[in-house]
């Protein structure tokens, strides 16, 4: 998760256990816009078999029961947008009934992903194929039921209230999406920046197709989000779900956590 920092250093700023092992979020993101009921990401899912999962000891809720915690049904989801296609963001997305039969869990939701990343997971590369599992997002495209952005430009107006920016370095074509709220913006950070203790320049992911990328697509983002004030939400940060920026006397950022 720390590239090529060692263990000596990023452990001062993120526990691990005796096997190197750290705990991580997969926190999906509930937007209400109007009449629209939007989820960001949908976890790692339940599809895969216990081999597959005790690679990495999946716990704690799941998406669907984590919106029944706070009132929302699945049915009432009328958008899922997926940031990229990597199993721990799209795992969620389909589950098998009991017939072994793929289904939506949203299943009145129309979904959405980037067509560079679509065509970047079906036709995977030999670093990420143990990523991009076919069973998580291909029924989707073949029942009609997921959209493709084009990523011609670098960015997309989703809604009024959202608009999306595309980045290359940890995958092709990862959308970041950017909620605009009255007096200030919500940056949803997928896998651009993993925790706060990723806001050195190096601290990137060993799963980065491009780590320089990676680098250079990170700092921009975090200089936009430090001239806005913008609160930057966390996908993977068992610690912390959200933060704004300051700089220190060093001129480095800093996190400083607060509630979405």
């Amino acid at each position: 998760m720390f590239g090529i920092v060692p263990k000596r250093l990023w452990s001062k700023t993120y526990p691990c256990d005796e096997d190197n092992m750290c705990t991580w979020a997969m926190r999906s993101l509930l937007i209400e816009d109007r009449d629209r009921k939007i989820l960001i990401d949908t976890g790692i899912g339940d599809k895969q078999d216990e081999r597959f999962r005790s690679h990495f000891y999946p716990h704690g809720s799941t998406a669907v029961e984590s919106l029944k915690s706070v009132g929302v049904n699945s049915e009432e989801i009328t958008d899922v947008i997926l940031t990229h296609l990597h199993f721990d963001h799209v795992g969620g997305a389909l589950y098998f009934d009991k017939n072994a039969k793929s289904l939506p869990t949203y299943a009145n939701a129309t979904y959405w992903t980037g067509e560079e990343q679509y065509d970047w997971a079906y036709n995977p590369n030999e670093r990420e194929k143990a990523s991009f599992l076919k069973e998580n997002f291909v029924p989707l495209k073949e029942e009609g039921r997921l959209k493709l952005i084009g990523t011609e430009k670098d960015s997309f107006q989703f809604s009024d209230s959202i608009s999306m920016k595309f980045y290359f370095g940890h995958t092709h074509g990862m959308i970041v999406p950017t909620i605009h709220l009255p007096e200030q913006q919500i940056i949803y950070c997928a896998d651009l920046l993993a925790s706060s203790a990723h806001l050195g320049a190096p601290y990137v992911m060993a799963f980065d197709i491009e780590p320089l990328k990676s680098i250079d697509e990170k700092m921009e983002m975090l200089s936009h989000a430090y001239e806005t004030k913008s609160i930057l939400a966390m996908e993977h940060d068992y610690y912390n779900e959200a933060f704004t920026l300051l700089l220190n006397e060093k001129g480095k950022y800093e996190a400083v956590p607060c509630l979405l």
